[in-house]
This record gives C-alpha cells, sequence and structure tokens, in this order.
C-alpha cells in the first residue's frame, strides 16, 4: 500500500560495535534514530552532537551526515525511514528541522514500545502495511507533543529574559530619578514578587542591589571624570541626600567618595572593588 501523506520504508533495531560509524552519506528520505542505550556523536550542518539515552536525531532528505557509536560506550538505537508530503510539516510542528535535529524523550517507555510494535509488525499478514503507517503517525505525535512543551518551555524562559531586559534599560535611563522596585514592577506589569524572583534568578542580584550598584558605579565614573561635588554627584545618581550616599558608596567600594577621589588624585595604588 501506499501512502501518499506519509509512508515508512525502513526500520530496525541494533546494538552497535564500539567505534561503529555511518556515512558521510545522504537520503532521499527522512531518517529517525533513537538512542535507548550508549552513546554516540552525530555530525550534520557543521555541528557535533553527543547523544546518550533518550535522545534521538533526524537526517533530512539530502543531507550529508556522520554518525559514530562511542568506543567505550557504544549506542543502541532504533531507526526508522519515511517520508510523505506531510512528513515535513509533522517534523516541523515537533520542532526538528535540518538546522534543529535533535530531540529528547524520556518521560517513559512509549515510543520504544511503539517501536517495537513495528519492528513486531512482521507477524502480521493483511493489514501489516496499515498498522505500520498508523504506528508511524502515533509515533511522530509523541515527538510533536514533545516539542510543542519543549518551544512553550523555551517560550517562557525567552519572556523571562526579556522582563530582564526591560528591568536593566529603565535603571540605566532612570537612575538618576527617584524609582524603586514597585514601580519598575509597575512600568512592566508584574507582581512585585515574580519580577524579583525572575531577576535574581538571571542576574544573580537582587533589582534593589543591581540599582544600587549601576548608580555606584556611575558615580565612580563622575569622580573620576569630572570636578562635581559629592552632593553634586549624590543627587546626579538618584540620592537627594549626601550623608545616605557616603554611607551606601562606602559599603559597596569599601572607600567613601572622597577617599576614593583622593586615591586617584595622589596615584595610590589602584582601588580593589569589594
Amino acid at each position: 500500500m501506499k501512502h501518499t501523506d506519509l509512508q515508512l520504508n525502513q526500520y530496525g533495531i541494533e546494538q552497535c560495535m564500539p567505534g561503529h560509524y555511518h556515512g558521510p552519506a545522504a537520503r532521499d528520505h527522512y531518517l529517525l534514530h533513537y538512542v535507548l542505550d550508549g552513546e554516540g556523536i552525530f555530525e550534520s550542518g557543521g555541528h557535533t552532537y553527543k547523544l546518550h539515552r533518550g535522545q534521538g536525531f533526524l537526517i533530512y532528505p539530502d543531507q550529508i551526515s556522520y554518525y559514530e557509536a562511542d568506543s567505550a560506550k557504544p549506542w543502541h538505537y532504533c531507526w526508522l525511514g519515511f517520508h510523505g508530503a506531510q512528513a515535513e510539516s509533522f517534523l516541523i510542528q515537533a520542532n526538528l528541522t535540518s538546522a534543529s535535529p535533535i530531540f529528547t524523550y524520556d518521560k517513559d517507555d512509549l515510543l520504544y514500545r511503539y517501536m517495537e510494535q513495528i519492528i513486531h509488525s512482521k507477524d502480521l499478514s493483511r493489514s501489516r502495511d496499515l498498522r505500520l503507517t498508523g504506528l508511524l503517525y502515533m509515533l511522530l505525535s509523541l515527538l510533536v507533543e514533545t516539542g510543542t512543551a519543549e518551544q512553550a518551555t523555551d517560550k517562557r524562559e525567552n519572556r523571562k529574559k526579556q522582563y530582564v531586559k526591560q528591568v536593566i534599560d529603565f535603571i540605566e535611563h532612570n537612575y538618576a530619578s527617584k524609582i524603586s522596585v514597585s514601580r519598575i514592577a509597575s512600568m512592566i506589569g508584574l507582581d512585585r514578587s515574580y519580577l524579583c524572583s525572575i531577576f535574581k534568578a538571571n542576574v544573580h542580584f537582587s533589582i534593589q542591589d543591581y540599582l544600587i550598584l549601576y548608580r555606584i558605579n556611575k558615580a565612580c565614573e563622575l569622580i573620576e571624570h569630572s570636578e562635581l561635588s559629592i552632593g553634586d554627584i549624590s543627587r546626579s545618581v538618584g540620592y537627594d541626600d549626601p550623608l545616605l550616599f557616603s554611607k551606601i558608596f562606602k559599603k559597596t567600594k569599601g572607600l567613601s567618595p572622597r577617599q576614593f577621589r583622593s586615591s586617584l588624585v595622589n596615584d595610590l595604588a589602584p582601588f580593589v572593588e569589594k
């Protein structure tokens, strides 16, 4: 039977010998490998990927690739080759492309069980082709579901990084003004606690500590490159109270603003930031 949308044309399972390799070579169909145990490398598009149990790789038609079993822990893998008018569409839904050929499926053994059923389909007579095609659809559906979940995770992480960038940009443009963490959170449109946790996880500073450090570093630049008074510098970096500014400066840098300026004027030993 010929299924134009999706057609399985080869499959198998193999425990590779140490160092066993294939390629460099190209094929005229899609070829999917899934690692059951052991390790190996896959090379494609100028990239080398080291894979282990629960991971797999996809070779696109006419794409030159090379793969090799590890010499100490050679991989045991299963594979299937297929083609069809809908094949690429399903693979894109699974986030599998020629530029992104690696996948991970380690939540359960369902993918392997589908592969086992494909391999054991030789015991069928009249329904074998139909069963093979159905199992191929089911196997690809697992990859689509996994790929969709990974994409959703990537989108969440990208959103978090964007929030962090917004905080940093806001501080860089408004450090000289009276700003607070609550105001920053309100501007971005997030709960204050949630924004603080995202920022610290990515930058390893709290928003408040980052704001203080940014202001003090700007103050150091002004002390070094201008004749402004300490009070003027204090107000220029967002502190109306020069005494509070001096206290925070010393806590951050280990020297008072005047001591810091003196160290520059007198050409003392380089200042070591604490």
